[in-house]
C-alpha cells in the first residue's frame, strides 16, 4: 500500500499523517562549557568529554580521569549536569555524531566542550526512546554531515541543531518504533553481558598462571630474583617494546569514508570498536588462528581481532615480535591495560616502555590452547552482535520514514 508522503526539507519523507518539526520546538538540547586543564583535579564532580561516548548507545564514565572540584561545580557548574536518561552526542573531532544514552549507574556527572545533552522538552509530542533512534538515524546524521564545519577538526553545536528537522509520528507510532529498535538493543547488550563473562574466565586464568604464578608445573621452578621481583626460573623481564611488533594498518579511514554496511569493518578507538565498513582490500589480515592485537592511541582500549579489517588513525595493531615469539592470546592479556587514559594524547609511548614478565614459551602456547575457545566463543557473540546491529540500522531510517507500517505491525 502506497503511503502519502511530506518533506523533511530535503532529508528525507514522512507520511502525511506524521509531522516535519524543528528540534528546538519538541527538543531540550544544551552544549558543555569549556572547562580549562588548569581546573582539573583529582577527585569531586566526574566530568565526560566526546571520547567517553562510544557509539554503540553508550557511555563510559569509567574511562576518565577527568573531574573539578564540587565546590566550583556547585558555584559555576551546576547546570551543565547530565542526568539519567539523557542523551550525549559528541559535536567534534574524529568522533562527532556518535551518541550514547545516560544510565543511573553512571552518576553524578556533568559535560565538557564538544558534548551536548538532549532530552524531550515535550513529553506529549515526543517520546525520550523515539528521541534515542533519531539521534542515530541517517536523517540526523545527513543533516549533521551537511552543518559540519572545518577539516582539521570538525565540529557543529547549537547553531546548527536549531535548524534541524526531524519527523514526528503520533506518540502511540512513536512508542512502537522505540521499541522494536529496543528489543535489539536488549539482544545486543545480552551478548555483550556474556562476553563480559568470558572476558573475566580468561582474565582470572591469566592472573592464575602468570601473576599468582600458579601455572602447570609451577611447583618444580624455583625462584630467581628480578627487577619485577622474584619470578620463574627461565623467565625474563622485557619492555612491551621488546616483545611486540607493530602492523601497519594501511590506508585510514574516517567517518565520511565508511558506509553502514560491507565487508571490512573500520575499527576506531572506542570500546565499541567498529566506526563503519567498506568494500575494498583489508588494511590488516587477521583470523582465527592468527589474531591481531589493536591499541587505541588515545583512548587505550585494547582488543583482540579475529577477522580483517581497516582502521582510522591512531588505531594501532601489533602481534609478537619474531625475535621473542610468544602466543598472541597471552600477549593480549599480558599487555592489556597496562595504562590507562589520563589525557586526549598519544599514549603509545608510555605503552611501549611498560616492564612485563616474560614467562617461557611454553607456558604461554599453554595458556594460548585455553585461552583460544574462549576468544573464539566470543567472536561468535561479536558475530551476533554485528549482525544485530546492522538489522537495526536497516531498520531504523525505514521506520522513521513511515515505510514500515508499524500500526499493521502491532494489529
Amino acid at each position: 500500500m502506497s503511503i502519502a508522503t511530506n518533506s523533511l526539507n530535503g532529508y528525507g519523507t514522512i507520511p502525511d499523517h506524521w509531522e516535519a518539526t524543528l528540534l528546538p520546538e519538541v527538543v531540550f538540547f544544551q552544549e558543555g562549557p569549556g572547562l580549562r586543564k588548569w581546573q582539573w583535579t583529582e577527585s569531586g564532580m566526574k566530568v565526560i568529554n566526546v571520547t567517553n561516548i562510544l557509539g554503540d548507545g553508550s557511555v563510559d564514565t569509567n574511562n576518565t580521569s577527568r573531574f573539578i572540584s564540587m565546590a566550583e561545580y556547585e558555584k559555576t557548574y551546576r547546570h551543565f549536569t547530565v542526568d539519567a536518561g539523557d542523551i550525549v552526542v559528541a559535536s567534534s573531532g574524529n568522533t562527532y555524531g556518535k551518541v550514547g544514552r545516560v544510565s543511573a549507574k553512571d552518576l553524578p556527572l556533568m559535560m565538557n566542550t564538544s558534548v551536548i545533552r538532549f532530552h524531550s522538552s515535550d513529553p506529549k509530542r515526543l517520546d525520550d526512546d523515539f528521541l534515542y533512534a533519531f539521534l542515530r538515524s541517517e536523517v540526523f546524521r545527513n543533516q549533521v554531515e551537511a552543518f559540519v564545519i572545518g577539516s582539521a577538526q570538525p565540529n557543529f553545536g547549537p547553531t546548527h541543531i536549531k535548524r534541524m528537522v526531524m519527523p514526528l509520528p503520533p506518540l502511540p507510532i512513536q512508542r512502537r518504533i522505540a521499541g522494536i529498535l529496543s528489543a535489539y538493543d536488549e539482544l545486543i547488550e545480552n551478548s555483550q553481558r556474556r562476553i563480559k563473562i568470558l572476558e573475566s574466565m580468561a582474565r582470572a586464568l591469566y592472573r592464575e598462571w602468570f601473576v599468582h604464578f600458579r601455572f602447570p608445573g609451577h611447583e618444580s621452578v624455583p625462584r630467581v630474583p628480578s627487577p619485577l621481583g622474584d619470578i620463574p626460573k627461565g623467565w625474563e623481564v622485557k619492555t612491551v617494546e621488546e616483545i611486540v611488533k607493530r602492523i601497519p594498518v594501511g590506508k585510514k579511514y574516517d567517518q565520511k569514508t565508511v558506509s553502514l554496511t560491507g565487508e571490512v569493518p573500520v575499527f576506531d578507538q572506542g570500546k565499541s570498536g567498529i566506526i563503519g565498513y567498506h568494500d575494498d582490500e583489508p588494511g590488516v589480515v587477521a583470523s582465527e588462528t592468527s589474531p591481531v592485537i589493536v591499541f587505541a592511541n588515545h583512548t587505550c582500549y585494547q582488543r583482540l581481532v579475529h577477522i580483517p579489517f581497516s582502521a582510522i588513525q591512531n588505531v594501532l595493531p601489533f602481534v609478537s615480535s619474531p625475535e621473542i615469539p610468544r602466543d598472541n592470546y597471552w600477549l593480549h592479556w599480558a599487555t592489556n591495560g597496562l595504562v590507562v587514559f589520563n589525557d586526549y594524547k598519544g599514549h603509545w609511548p608510555e605503552f611501549a616502555s611498560k616492564a612485563l614478565i616474560v614467562p617461557s614459551e611454553g607456558v604461554c602456547q599453554l595458556f594460548g590452547d585455553f585461552a583460544a575457545p574462549l576468544s573464539r566463543h566470543i567472536l561468535k557473540l561479536e558475530d551476533q552482535i554485528v549482525n544485530l546491529r546492522r538489522t537495526r540500522d536497516l531498520l531504523l531510517p525505514r521506520l522513521l520514514s513511515g515505510q514500515i507500517d508499524v500500526e499493521a505491525i502491532a494489529s
